[in-house]
């Protein structure tokens, strides 16, 4: 058995146990119900897949049917489709039909708002 001569510490944690009772009340009325919570990770999820990402980047660039899309992202028109019908459940795309053909976009300003921070987050 081998042991530390001397305890490992991270700069980035507490030294002490010290609870600041006025910043935990805060942050605990900060916080969102368990629905929310779960509803909001579920979204996260939904984007945080590289190829729906892709899909989604694209799609805020502009609307894009599913060939158009499966050409931009490299993959099949089914991938394409199965891709879109999670997004579509999940709240994230919408569609419109002009013939026989599906034009999507994404939902609304909140998705576009999340695509284009995360990448430039990403871009710093």
């Amino acid at each position: 058995m081998i042991r530390a001569t001397t305890p490992t510490t991270l700069d980035d944690t507490c030294e002490i146990t010290c609870v600041h009772p006025q910043a935990v009340q805060t942050a605990r009325a900060a916080l969102p119900d368990d629905d929310c919570v779960t509803r909001s990770t579920a979204f996260l999820k939904l984007v945080a897949d590289p190829t729906r990402l892709k899909i989604l980047s694209a799609l805020n660039a502009t609307e894009l049917c599913v060939c158009d899309l499966a050409a931009v992202v490299g993959i099949s028109e089914s991938a394409v489709s199965h891709q879109l019908r999670l997004l579509r459940t999940g709240r994230v795309v919408t569609y419109r039909k002009e013939g026989r053909v599906a034009y999507y976009r994404l939902l609304d300003g909140h998705v576009t708002t999340l695509i284009e921070n995360a990448l430039e987050h990403a871009r710093e």
